[in-house]
């Protein structure tokens, strides 16, 4: 062959490569044999976190036998500190990770993290502690998967309106026609508290039942500071207490705590509701010490920011994505509540 025609047949391969090149890039999809993904959350020991990562770890495996790929999750806890898990984000960077995910401290102070991992080109993914929308729109690689905080303060206060019409009796125990109520609050100026207090509340309120608030407390997610709470209120309410709104089951559950510390009947218990469903929960609704609680769907919310962080990693499309609207994920709630008891 000449060398003119080496030359010509050189040309002819280096086009035809460049346009599988193109083709390929045009997808917008990488071939990839491994994915390493950093989650910081902010308390590893909060009982709904922690069974969300357990279920994150979960789908993780799955992922790996469906794609016959790798993939490392890292997880960090920033131990309620938002400068540790500002570093954490830093480290993660650092080390390679082709996605983070972030599970707030403050939900109000993105702002580091999103710089540097705008900087360093990873998306995120924060999840469950909700951040502002407007630190969400100022990256197009920021994505949020959790659930809709009102719609569980909605449930939880159609729980209690559900249960007060169907036997008003069983919850209005000194029959004034006024509910008689305690709040324990999962934290201070955080969203989700502020957002389920307030409409749990006025569903409640909104549907005709007279309600009179004796108390309420912040106790930080937390079942021991709610025990602690909760005696102090039967001591100084006794059986005036009607109903305990707790903005989560650990808190709930605390509330039952203290309740059996001083061997109280079962049948003069309160009306006790919880949010999350978490396993305790949903043990204490089958013992029928939690009357109600709403179920946040932490596995599904796993699932669905493994699917997100394999998905940015791929290098996929998001514009006909079915399971997002816009940069959100969002799994709906569902209601848990005690037959009889």
């Amino acid at each position: 062959m000449s060398r003119k025609a080496y030359g010509y047949l050189a040309t002819v391969l280096l086009t035809v490569g460049l346009a599988f090149l193109l083709i390929g890039c045009g997808s917008g999809e990488k071939k990839t044999t491994s994915i390493k993904i950093g989650v910081s959350v902010y308390n590893q020991y909060d009982t709904f976190i922690s069974q969300l990562m357990d279920s994150f770890e979960k789908a993780a495996k799955e992922k790996e036998t469906e794609e016959g790929i790798t993939i490392f999750v890292e997880v960090q806890n920033a131990a309620g500190s938002q400068s540790e898990q500002n570093n954490q984000v830093e480290d993660f960077i650092n080390s390679g990770c082709d996605v983070i995910c972030v599970n707030l401290v403050d939900r109000t102070d993105p702002t580091m993290i999103i710089d540097k991992a705008k900087s360093a080109d990873v998306p995120v993914i924060f999840f469950n502690r909700e951040l502002v929308e407007e630190d969400l729109e100022r990256w197009e690689k920021l994505y949020y998967v959790g659930a809709v905080a009102l719609e569980s303060g909605i449930m939880q206060g159609e729980i209690v309106t559900e249960a007060y019409e169907k036997n008003p009796e069983k919850l209005d125990k000194n029959g004034d026609g006024v509910l008689q109520y305690v709040m324990l609050e999962g934290e201070a100026g955080h969203q989700d508290a502020i957002i389920r207090t307030e409409y749990a509340v006025n569903t409640i309120l909104e549907s005709g039942i007279r309600m009179e608030k004796l108390d309420h407390a912040i106790a930080n997610w937390n079942r021991g500071q709610a025990q602690a709470k909760m005696q102090q209120w039967i001591e100084n309410f006794g059986d005036e207490i009607e109903l305990v709104l707790s903005n989560n089951d650990d808190m709930a559950l605390g509330a039952i705590d203290a309740y059996k510390a001083v061997d109280t009947p079962l049948a003069q218990y309160p009306f006790i509701a919880g949010i999350d469903g978490t396993e305790v929960g949903m043990e204490a609704i089958r013992e029928g010490t939690l009357g109600a609680t709403v179920f946040n769907d932490g596995a599904g919310q796993a699932k669905q920011m493994l699917r997100l962080a394999f998905d940015l990693a791929a290098g996929k499309s998001f514009e006909d994505v079915e399971y997002m609207e816009g940069s959100y994920v969002r799994l709906p709630h569902q209601k848990v509540k005690t037959e009889e008891r």
